[in-house]
């Protein structure tokens, strides 16, 4: 029976080493000429072949898209199953996942026990590789927290540290013959790969019975399996048809259409989705890849039907990681590939955000505007599950993740392009991480005022404000805006500018999370060359005395000052640390220096660095690594103006509490005073400081912000607040302009679809 696989073709090369790169070339003639995978035999006892391992990383690096393997790799000469299974997923990581790893229990015992390996009888050898599986998969299970144990009479772990996961669901492929290894594969592999030249006619079909019998007694689906084997054979120039097929101790002879009437009952009755042709002749190499892979997909498809490889197959162990009220039936068949599930490998490093853990039970990735209009009908048919939004994955507020929810995940969405050099108008996709914009825009001359972290995403902050490093003299990122598309929750797309749909363009600026998804953004950027970036550390046992200083500083200063202040509260014997951060607009010495000079005379400076650098070389502080925190950490905020007295007093007797680990301020007044209050929905115009304390709820971070520092506030940001409710609502946008969006909200959100991000609708169905 077909099992639903979509065709694949594979090479299998010998790992020769003289000439040293032979195998190098073909393997990278293999993926020249279109094969999905290249693999090698492991003969670690053969000293006319290269070490298998090396030569799969060699061949990994030198490629770009063909996937590896051994064909297949020794158990026995292999390292530790859990060392083998960190080696596995390390590749994968590398090679962007493209490892997959297939098995043999051993065989050859004389050689294998010449070099050093242990000699074990068939029985033993399955059992053995049966508990090798188990670590592998078991290492590989980055995400569970339970206490590895595996007590193995050939192989054991006791407490080990499961991870790294890897890029992506490596399958273990195992080569086998016998019953015995046939209902390992049933009951524990993700296939199977016979050589053809080793089979007698009858022996494949009753090879994969025997394996769905296994697999069925212990509860999988067969399909799980994929069904691989290795071809060889040789090509002539008789007519197709059938005439001169010969086969001749399992090899196959003949035209090319020989060889699709062989393979075709492989694929029809038996499920056999992949074909590796063994041989090292480049000229076989192209005419199979050619004419023969084209040809029995055709075959197939007249066959079978032009459905019948197009199932995304999950095991029945990922299938029981799957949570209540989502319809994973229905994700539509543009997401349905990419689309990742609690018991995917993947699924580790999508669950959770920077700061905080996660557990949705599903996670979309689209790639187009289109594709985001799918996975907005998909939450609007899955009402009753949390719904969040993702960028890029930094979002402190943590309504990018959720527990047994969907999440729309843009990460994938990151072009970035100018669409008018003189205009400096720049189209930058949500998924954008703000030092890939600041690369981009750099060659240019350019910059974007954009937080102070480059690995936030695009989208999250520029629908909620963006207070940067340069926001002084140029203002909100949201005040570079000029246009933004936008899918909104009844899946219609649509443009708003200042001309169109200019209700939703000035909604969109301050609480875009409420109205729709941002599929790509229009924004007029800066030219901006060399600045000076200065870090300053001050003992401030005088608290108050700095803050204010601190504070009369930045208002007083010229606007191509930007600063950014980090308290650090007294611990450990040591006073209390504040860490000054500034950007200065200028290459000039005399002026960042006279630009300093105030507040480097306002506490002992305990430590200072002053360069002059780019805003890319500022705002590239972040690495590449996916986010995995755990718990859930708590984030107050709020705006201010000018510091009084009062609020230094009451910010260094919080401090005081220990209610915070992480206190920071950050300017927000400037050139933002320029726009209008009623021009945008961030209407904290007035603003000069953007106030954030993070902690816990055991530190009772939120009652003390409320008791000291919230009586201060006259406003707040959302991007920094963990705090849901209306109190939280009335601080970010004042009365008229929740009104309005309540207005607009219920026109194009009627449903509140999106709700989970500080919804302003009043009630659900609002």
């Amino acid at each position: 029976m077909h099992y639903g696989r979509e065709l694949q073709f594979g090479t299998f090369v010998t790992p020769v080493n003289d000439p040293p790169q032979q195998a190098v070339r073909l393997a990278e003639l293999s993926e020249t000429l279109g094969y999905d995978l290249v693999t090698f035999q492991d003969h670690p006892y053969q000293p006319a072949f290269h070490d298998t391992w090396t030569l799969m990383s060699w061949v990994a690096a030198r490629t770009s898209r063909i996937h590896v393997a051994g064909n297949v790799l020794n158990v026995p000469l292999q390292r530790e199953p859990a060392v083998l299974a960190r080696a596995s997923a390390s590749l994968d990581l590398l090679s962007g996942g493209r490892f997959e790893l297939a098995l043999g229990a051993g065989g050859f015992w004389d050689a294998i026990a010449a070099i050093g390996g242990r000699r074990l009888t068939p029985g033993q050898a399955v059992e053995a590789l049966d508990e090798a599986i188990r670590i592998i998969r078991g290492t590989w299970d980055a995400g569970n927290r339970d206490r590895f144990t595996v007590p193995g009479e050939y192989y054991h772990v006791d407490g080990a540290k499961r991870g790294p996961a890897p890029a992506h669901d490596i399958p273990i492929w195992i080569g086998a013959l016998k019953p015995r290894m046939l209902r390992l594969i049933g009951r524990a592999g993700d296939g199977w790969l016979p050589s053809l030249a080793y089979l007698q006619p009858g022996d494949y079909a009753d090879g994969a019975a025997r394996i769905d019998e296994a697999a069925l007694k212990a509860g999988r689906n067969p399909a799980e399996i994929r069904r691989l084997i290795n071809v060889a054979g040789r090509f002539t120039n008789g007519a197709g048809g059938g005439g001169d097929v010969r086969r001749r101790g399992g090899a196959i002879e003949g035209a090319p259409a020989d060889w699709v009437e062989q393979l075709l009952p492989f694929v029809v009755d038996d499920g056999a989705d992949t074909f590796i042709l063994a041989g090292d002749d480049p000229t076989s190499m192209q005419r199979f890849i050619e004419e023969v892979a084209p040809a029995l997909r055709e075959a197939v498809e007249r066959e079978l039907g032009p459905d019948a490889s197009a199932a995304v197959i999950r095991s029945t162990a990922s299938l029981a990681k799957r949570r209540d009220g989502i319809d994973y039936d229905a994700v539509p068949a543009s997401l349905a590939a990419s689309a990742i599930e609690p018991g995917d490998a993947k699924f580790a490093r999508v669950r959770s955000t920077y700061l905080r853990g996660g557990d949705p039970g599903l996670v979309l990735q689209p790639t187009t505007t289109a594709e985001v209009v799918d996975a907005v009908a998909f939450a609007r048919a899955n009402p009753d599950v949390p719904l969040g939004i993702r960028s890029a994955g930094h979002g402190i507020s943590g309504r990018s993740t959720n527990d047994g929810g969907i999440v729309i995940d843009l990460s994938r969405m990151r072009a970035i392009d100018v669409l008018d050099e003189a205009s400096r108008l720049v189209r930058i996709e949500p998924g954008a991480r703000w030092k890939d914009v600041a690369a981009a825009l750099e060659p240019h001359g350019w910059a974007l005022s954009s937080g102070d972290y480059g690995g936030v995403g695009v989208g999250g902050l520029a629908t909620a404000g963006g207070i940067g490093w340069l926001v002084r003299e140029h203002g909100l990122t949201i005040d570079h805006l000029r246009a933004v598309e936008l899918v909104l929750a009844d899946g219609s797309v649509v443009r708003a500018s200042a001309d169109e749909r200019p209700d939703l363009f000035w909604a969109v600026r301050g609480a875009g999370a409420n109205i729709g998804i941002a599929t790509a953004f229009e924004f007029e950027v800066d030219e901006v060359g060399t600045v000076a970036f200065a870090q300053l550390t001050f003992d401030a046992s005088d608290t108050e005395a700095f803050l204010l200083a601190w504070s009369d500083w930045v208002v007083d200063a010229p606007r191509d000052l930007t600063s950014f202040l980090l308290v650090q509260p007294a611990g450990g014997g040591r006073p209390p640390i504040a860490h000054v951060m500034a950007v200065v607009d200028s290459d000039d010495a005399d002026t960042v220096l006279a630009r300093l000079q105030p507040i480097a005379d306002a506490a002992p400076l305990v430590g200072q660095d002053v360069r002059l650098t780019s805003y890319r070389g500022i705002i590239s502080n972040s690495s590449d690594g996916g986010h995995s925190a755990e718990g859930e950490p708590l984030s107050r905020t709020g705006l201010i103006g000018r510091f009084t007295p009062e609020f230094a007093r009451d910010v260094a007797r919080f401090l005081e509490t220990g209610a915070s680990y992480f206190f920071q301020v950050r300017a927000a007044g400037g050139a933002v005073h320029d726009v209008p209050a009623d021009a945008t929905a961030y209407a904290h115009r007035d603003a000069e400081f953007s106030v954030v304390a993070m902690g816990t709820r055991a530190r009772r971070t939120s009652e003390t912000w409320d008791e000291l520092l919230a009586p201060h506030m006259s406003g707040a940001y959302l991007s920094f607040e963990t705090e849901v409710g209306p109190a939280q609502l009335a601080a970010a946008f004042p009365p008229a302009t929740l009104e309005r969006l309540r207005r607009i909200k219920a026109e194009v959100d009627p449903g509140n679809l999106f709700r989970d991000n500080a919804s302003v609708a009043t009630e659900v169905g609002v």
